[in-house]
């Protein structure tokens, strides 16, 4: 018998190698890429300052000019009796409201002072800068006149001027640009919040729309 006979009588196929199975992970559905989170608004510190400084420089000019020309002298009638300037030095709060308080209404705005401060670090929204901002100056305003003016610290009378619609306050109220400020900030707070946008920038609608 040929070698070349034997050799192939003795030969056996080797049965072909079963291909590796794929990779668990090249089997598992690829997962979508989480969106990259939306960056926050800027920081409104400055905002605040900004206008709590204008607005309290106003107010503190306002009341020396009137103090030093109005103080004893008669209402000035002025836009057609819209307003009326005098000088009323009011021991109590915005709009002679708690008359005989005035070492505790001190005490209280810079309480308020402290607590706006401190929440500035935290504010990304125009709206509610620009509203600290006017409460801040209101409450600076009439804080100074509490601590520098007669007849002491923190028992200072502040200088009302402004009344509206008839002399002595008898049409609504006498008052001044820190109080106007108090009021316009606090209406502007009231009505973001009614709208459901927060201090730090998002929107309370946003965030149940995503929760739910």
């Amino acid at each position: 018998m040929s070698t070349e006979s034997s050799s192939s009588e003795h030969h056996v196929e080797q049965p072909a190698e079963a291909p590796e199975p794929a990779p668990a992970e090249a089997l598992a559905p690829a997962e979508p890429e989480a969106e990259p989170a939306a960056p926050l608004p800027k920081r409104r510190v400055g905002l605040v300052f900004a206008v709590a400084v204008v607005i309290w420089v106003i107010d503190l000019v306002t009341k020396n000019l009137v103090a030093a020309n109005l103080e004893g002298k008669e209402p000035v009638r002025i836009l057609g009796g819209l307003i009326y300037l005098q000088v009323i030095r009011n021991p109590g709060a915005a709009f002679s409201m708690a008359t005989g308080m005035t070492w505790v209404l001190a005490l209280v705005a810079a309480a308020v002072v402290v607590a706006i401060i401190w929440l500035s670090r935290r504010l990304r929204s125009i709206g509610w800068a620009i509203g600290l901002g006017l409460v801040l100056a209101g409450a600076l305003g009439n804080l100074t006149d509490r601590i520098f003016r007669a007849p002491g610290p923190l028992r200072g009378h502040v200088v009302d001027f402004i009344s509206a619609f008839a002399p002595n306050g008898e049409g609504f109220a006498i008052f001044n640009i820190a109080d106007s400020a108090i009021c316009c900030g606090g209406v502007l707070i009231v009505l973001l919040s009614l709208l459901g946008k927060d201090y730090d920038g998002t929107s309370t609608r946003t965030k149940k729309e995503e929760s739910a």
